[in-house]
């Protein structure tokens, strides 16, 4: 009896458990992209750091790059040649090239523009500056000044002031700017807008007027020619001192012999005589000022 042989198995077409679970690894998006970018990208900054483990390789390789970045910055187009500076009077031009000392040719990428404009507004006389690199390699430096507005009287000397009140320069002496009123007393500086209205206010007598000294650091008071001061009061300093040029043009009291108009009561302003005036009206011996009221001080006062 002849033997029939046994039928082959047939392969199972189901995937084994371990070919299943990499199947459905591969199809994991984080795993794609594992494979495909983070693992090359391993394997180069693996390989870079291996060679830059080397001493003599990393110093060849920074020498390279520094030779690469020099002949780039140093390229004609980048260079600056030159510094202009507009906007600024000569001795201001002056200290700004003595304090922004640049040894030209120099690449534009060496020049920090920002600290230069920096030390640059540190001069007093410098209100704002621009600084830019122009065409050409020019290292363009725009300057606005600050416009004297007043000359300040104070225990360091004399000083030329803004209209703010800040400090422009020095000053060796008063004649030198004749054309600015002159202020003085503590807490000056602090007080020149103020002090400004009132040198408008007191412009009919402009020609008499030798200064403004600041009292107490609260108030002032206007100095003219022949020791005469008019007292102004802490508060609206500028209407009293304009009740006094009203009164003046009318009545001319600061032509005659006064010495003070006090004007800090503004309820009960003052003119006091000089220290003879009186007596000589009197036809007296001289005796010390003395207030005097009646139609003037009334008029100061506003009534």
């Amino acid at each position: 009896m002849q033997q029939v042989a046994p039928a082959p198995l047939r392969r199972d077409p189901a995937p084994s458990r371990a070919a299943y679970r990499m199947h459905r690894l591969w199809l994991t998006p984080v795993f794609r992209a594992l494979l495909r970018v983070g693992m090359p990208a391993f394997v180069l900054t693996m390989g870079f750091g291996l060679y830059l483990a080397d001493d003599a390789r990393r110093g060849a390789l920074g020498d390279k790059v520094a030779a690469m970045t020099r002949s780039v910055q140093e390229r004609p187009e980048f260079m600056v040649t030159l510094m202009a500076v507009d906007g600024a009077s000569e001795p201001l031009a002056a200290a700004i090239r003595n304090l922004v000392q640049v040894e030209f040719p120099v690449s534009s990428f060496a020049l920090d523009l920002e600290a230069m404009r920096a030390a640059v507004e540190t001069i007093d006389a410098v209100k704002s500056a621009d600084l830019r690199i122009r065409a050409g390699g020019i290292l363009q430096v725009d300057v606005t000044e600050r416009d004297p507005a007043m000359v300040w009287r104070s225990a360091q000397g004399l000083f030329l002031l803004d209209e703010t009140g800040h400090r422009i320069a020095g000053l060796t002496v008063r004649d030198a700017r004749p054309d600015l009123a002159l202020i003085a007393g503590e807490g000056a500086e602090a007080a020149v807008p103020e002090a400004l209205a009132l040198m408008a206010a007191a412009a009919p007598v402009a020609g008499r007027i030798r200064g403004l000294v600041r009292m107490g650091e609260r108030r002032w008071d206007l100095v003219l020619d022949r020791e005469q001061r008019i007292l102004l009061p802490e508060d609206e300093p500028v209407a009293a001192l304009e009740r006094v040029m009203a009164l003046d043009q009318a009545e001319d009291i600061l032509e005659r012999d006064l010495m003070v108009v006090d004007m800090r009561n503004p309820q009960r302003p003052t003119l006091r005589l000089a220290g003879d005036a009186l007596a000589r009206l009197r036809g007296e011996d001289p005796e010390p000022a003395t207030p005097v009221s009646g139609r003037m001080s009334s008029a100061l006062a506003g009534n």
